[in-house]
């Protein structure tokens, strides 16, 4: 049976705060060994000071970006850009996060989230002796569907996936390309209990003891898919006008090469 429930008490995150001493005074001894601790990215990016100034959010976003996927202009004259950030994370506005923010600062995601993942998890095992995974997890869109839901952005002691590639179904079929990411349903599930404006930004998950394990496990990183495994590179608008573009310059350059030969024909 699958548990969920958010941790009452987690005072407000500063920079500095110790969070494994902060969870850990919340959740005292009512940890069993297999539980999954999912800690909102938020949090973690207060506790490791990740506030920069900011009067125009979009600096920001342009400072954490390395790819635009897609840019979108609204009537309101609102720019909404799709980007791949440093961390390899396709999501609206580099998830730079401007609520709850101190006037004139917004909030990046943490430095390194796997790490921050792996100090957690060594952290709260050594200081309430129980075999404990974490994940971080960040809001995030999806394409071709409304809506956002947590994923994993970050995770130490936990099989983000479950391969049951090499198995059979239930009609003995085999299963040739099943592997759920589970660390992402683990953060979708926590989003249920922790909400947005409750002030409950942990959550504990029982129930999946058979997802825990070392800490030398691969993080959250190993999710994002390879770019030449990607076959969404761009948004639908780019793609096209990337592909007219360059249909365009091809057009222009066998004009020139045509111009080029009935000149030196006639010569």
């Amino acid at each position: 049976m699958l548990q969920v429930w958010a941790l009452d008490g987690i005072p407000e995150i500063a920079a500095g705060t110790d969070l494994v001493e902060t969870i850990a005074a919340c959740v005292g001894d009512t940890l069993d060994d297999g539980d999954i601790l999912v800690v909102t990215s938020k949090i973690v990016s207060k506790a490791e000071g990740r506030f920069v100034t900011a009067d125009d959010r979009e600096d920001a976003i342009t400072a954490e970006t390395v790819r635009l996927v897609a840019r979108r202009t609204a009537p309101s004259g609102h720019v909404t850009r799709i980007v791949e950030n440093r961390l390899g994370i396709v999501s609206a506005a580099a998830g730079v996060d401007a609520s709850n923010t101190p006037e004139g600062t917004v909030l990046l995601l943490p430095e390194d989230p796997d790490a921050s993942a792996l100090a957690l998890a060594r952290g709260l095992r050594a200081r309430l002796g129980v075999q404990v995974g974490v994940v971080i997890s960040d809001t995030l869109g999806r394409a071709w569907r409304e809506g956002q839901t947590d994923h994993a952005i970050g995770a130490a002691g936990i099989r983000v996936f479950e391969d049951l590639r090499g198995q059979t179904d239930a009609e003995g079929r085999p299963l040739v390309v099943t592997m759920p990411a589970v660390a992402d349903e683990i953060a979708g599930a926590a989003d249920l209990v922790k909400g947005k404006a409750t002030r409950r930004p942990v959550a504990v998950v029982r129930g999946r003891g058979d997802l825990v394990g070392p800490l030398d496990l691969p993080g959250a990183r190993s999710i994002v898919r390879p770019a030449e495994r990607d076959m969404f590179r761009q948004g639908a608008d780019e793609a096209y006008a990337d592909g007219f573009a360059a249909g365009v310059a091809s057009a222009r350059a066998e004009a020139a090469d045509g111009a080029d030969f009935s000149a030196r024909s006639t010569t």
